[in-house]
């Protein structure tokens, strides 16, 4: 059955057939010259990337400024946005406007012209002076560009909540505004903050698509088109399907997978929900709660590592930390949300009988991971550069690198004596680089210690020249290639996931412009303060709600970077973790994501189950109501984002494995009191008239017992676990005499 499923299913292109990060599910398909534009320019992107992080200096001892580098990367991709995203709902998918095309242009020119006098402006001071009028009416010119791809690819929501604050220097001394009230500038120096400064346009945002993200959409899609994403679906299916209510646990377990390499939670749901649907509904699952489970599992893709989605990249670069450290930060909040899952699904099964699938009818588990180990491996080597030699930047191409080399060699062509030449010549070019590269001499004279990390730095970047040439010798010679066609549709299918991100980042960029040339920050922090009483857990309820409401109406990442400035600051000066903090920002961010009336992964699921969109999305709510909560426990305990409670102890790995476990447990009570069925007991509709109190009582003992003690709460572990077991005890005796009482009668 798995075998004939996959057949129906594509799994080359995840990022085709669903947006990253933008709300609009209308777009164009690019033909002719300018899908070749597209192509080529998505290329040249790439290889800046590369060129830069890389430092190879374009092979000619030149480096270009950062600034420089920056707007490259918008010139290459943001005259795209109008092309690919149309200007209304009435907008033509099938041709190109006169005016998108005068856009295009508008955008392309203005990008060059800000790119080649950056330098010119530095070097004349512009922060002290007026820079020349010609670089201010380029500003103009891309300010209102900004504004509408911002627009295109984010809505009318997003443009409205994010233009009044690029105007917000303006009037910001106004006696009105109150405590946003700030420094004033002039439409002039404003526009040569936005488009010149580090802080806006080239700020935090594009910093982190210029630094890390590229590097990491290129890994994704090389995954997916390599065919992860069957591998990832049939190792589920082997693994999961025979279990009580299998087809949902395969789900979640797929959808987590695939979650992880592509960070986004609309193609999440449109790759593995056309697979994962319809089987859920043929074992017994309704429609709309086939939907809520596919909706809640994608959304997994923002918040597990690997690849969590450009907001956490956005995150680390706003926190000044790697991405490694974020990544390893939402490592035990992940998996709590999917042990959540998982429960609920099992809780969910039991009280309506539901079975697994017959094994007859799943792949093997070893078939299928002897087909598809060089996915396990090229992961490791992807975790192993990131958290052993923490080159966050590099990571992603070294492991692109090497699983194109090993899907070459799992292609079905014979392995010919070409190959073993190709495979000899990469070596020897590899050698050759090593030994004429300048870090060799280094390594030669290194002692000690850092002999190792001086090897690592004279082999790894010949090393990865070497793999590319083999793979491009081998599509050259031999039958182990993908074919021209392939690497087309991965280079367009990059673009357009490049172009989509590059709309978002750099017009939320202007956002943060604004409140750093303001100066109001500082300032606004300490007035939240004062309106919460100084009252943490008050404060984390504002900012909660504050990010639902804002996530309803913006995309995640410009959802994180409002609360980030506003609520940030006030919520460190009271002393909480950092990174818990934007992590918690982070989660309460994305929820709109399975919260009507947006809801736009249970609306995309609920398209594929034939379900109604609000009925799946208000499931999605119920099924993922642990997402909920597990922001709250991990700011009240950090050691469950893997921080120490001060700056300079030591991780707590006992405490953070220790509180995982407790909310584990208390998790497996919440899940039984939602769906009225807990394991070992049995269906609560047995307990008749005090079903509804036994479900409240199991949900509050559970939460009580999953929520770590200290820090913000008023009461200890040992307090917070003897309440919760004082609630559940009873409650669980109860179920059982009940339950058994109406077995015997």
């Amino acid at each position: 059955m798995a075998d004939a499923a996959n057949a129906k299913v594509v799994f080359d292109d995840p990022h085709q057939v669903g947006p990253a990060e933008a709300e609009t599910m209308r777009t164009r398909s690019l033909a002719g010259v300018w899908r070749w534009a597209l192509v080529a320019l998505t290329a040249v992107t790439i290889f800046l990337c590369i060129n830069q992080q890389f430092s190879l200096r374009f092979f000619v001892g030149f480096t270009p400024l950062n600034t420089e580098y920056f707007y490259l990367l918008v010139l290459c991709m943001l005259p795209f946005t109008f092309l690919i995203f149309p200007a209304g709902e009435k907008a033509s998918v099938e041709r190109i406007a006169w005016y998108d095309l005068a856009l295009f242009a508008a955008t392309a020119i203005a990008s060059a012209y800000l790119m080649i006098n950056i330098r010119k402006a530095a070097e004349l001071g512009w922060e002290f002076g007026e820079p020349p009028q010609s670089i201010i009416w380029a500003g103009y010119v891309m300010w209102f560009v900004l504004m509408e791809a911002l627009r295109r690819t984010g809505g009318w929501s997003l443009l409205l909540s994010v233009f009044p604050f690029t105007v917000y220097p303006l009037f910001a001394g106004a006696s009105w505004l109150g405590p946003l009230r700030g420094n004033q500038s002039t439409l002039e120096q404003t526009t040569a903050y936005h488009m010149l400064s580090t802080e806006s346009l080239l700020g935090i945002p594009i910093q982190a698509f210029a630094d890390v993200v590229i590097g990491f959409l290129v890994f994704g899609t090389a995954l997916m088109m390599t065919g992860a994403g069957k591998f990832f679906i049939n190792i589920a299916f082997a693994l999961c399907g025979t279990f009580r209510g299998g087809a949902a646990k395969v789900c979640i377990f797929a959808s987590g997978l695939l979650g992880m390499m592509s960070g986004s939670i609309v193609s999440n749901v449109l790759t593995a929900g056309t697979m994962t649907i319809p089987t859920m509904k043929k074992t017994g699952f309704s429609p709309s709660y086939s939907g809520a489970i596919e909706a809640c599992a994608s959304t997994g893709a923002v918040l597990a590592p690997p690849v969590m989605g450009a907001t956490a990249f956005v995150m680390a670069q706003f926190m000044g930390t790697t991405y490694a450290e974020v990544a390893v930060a939402a490592i035990i909040p992940a998996a709590l949300y999917y042990a959540g899952l998982f429960l609920q699904v099992d809780s969910y099964a039991g009280r309506h009988g539901l079975k697994g699938l017959d094994r007859r009818e799943l792949p093997s588990a070893w078939r299928t991971f002897k087909e598809g180990w060089y996915y396990a491996f090229v992961i490791a080597l992807l975790i192993v550069m990131l958290l052993y030699f923490k080159r966050e930047s590099h990571a992603p191409f070294y492991a692109t690198a090497l699983l194109l080399v090993l899907n070459q060699w799992a292609q079905p062509g014979k392995w010919r004596t070409v190959n073993v030449i190709n495979l000899a010549v990469a070596i020897a070019a590899t050698a050759v680089l090593v030994v004429r590269g300048e870090n060799y001499a280094k390594a030669l004279a290194a002692t000690g210690d850092g002999a190792f990390d001086a090897w690592m730095n004279a082999i790894l970047l010949p090393a990865l020249g070497g793999a590319l040439l083999l793979v491009v010798l081998n599509e050259t010679f031999g039958e182990k290639r993908w074919g021209l066609h392939k690497y087309i549709a991965f280079l367009e299918a990059n673009g357009r996931t490049f172009v989509e991100l590059v709309g978002i980042l750099a017009g939320c960029g202007l956002l943060i412009g604004a409140f750093s040339l303001t100066g109001v920050i500082a300032s606004l922090a300490n007035d939240l303060l004062a309106l919460a009483g100084s009252n943490a857990l008050l404060l984390l309820l504002m900012c909660a709600i504050t990010s639902l409401i804002l996530g309803l109406g913006l995309t995640t990442t410009a959802c994180y970077i409002f609360l980030a400035i506003l609520v940030g600051p006030a919520l460190e000066k009271l002393g909480l973790n950092k990174i818990a903090v934007h992590m918690f920002i982070f989660y309460w961010g994305m929820l709109s994501s399975i919260t009507p009336p947006v809801a736009i992964a249970s609306f995309a699921a609920a398209g594929i189950a034939g379900a109604p969109a609000m009925k799946t999305g208000w499931e999605s709510m119920w099924v993922g109501s642990i997402i909920y909560f597990i922001p709250f426990f991990f700011v009240a305990n950090p050691a469950l984002v893997l921080q120490a409670a001060a700056p300079n102890d030591a991780v707590p790995y006992a405490e953070a494995l220790y509180l995982a476990v407790t909310a584990v447990v208390g998790t497996v009570f919440i899940c039984g009191g939602i769906q009225g069925y807990v394991a070992g007991i049995g269906d609560l509709r047995a307990a008749a008239a005090l079903e509804w109190p036994l479900r409240v009582l199991l949900i509050l003992g559970g939460l009580v017992l999953a929520t770590p003690g200290g820090g913000i709460m008023p009461l200890s572990n040992a307090q917070m676990e003897l309440l919760g077991l004082g609630l559940l005890v009873p409650t669980l005796l109860v179920a059982l005499l009940m339950v058994r009482r109406s077995r015997t009668a």
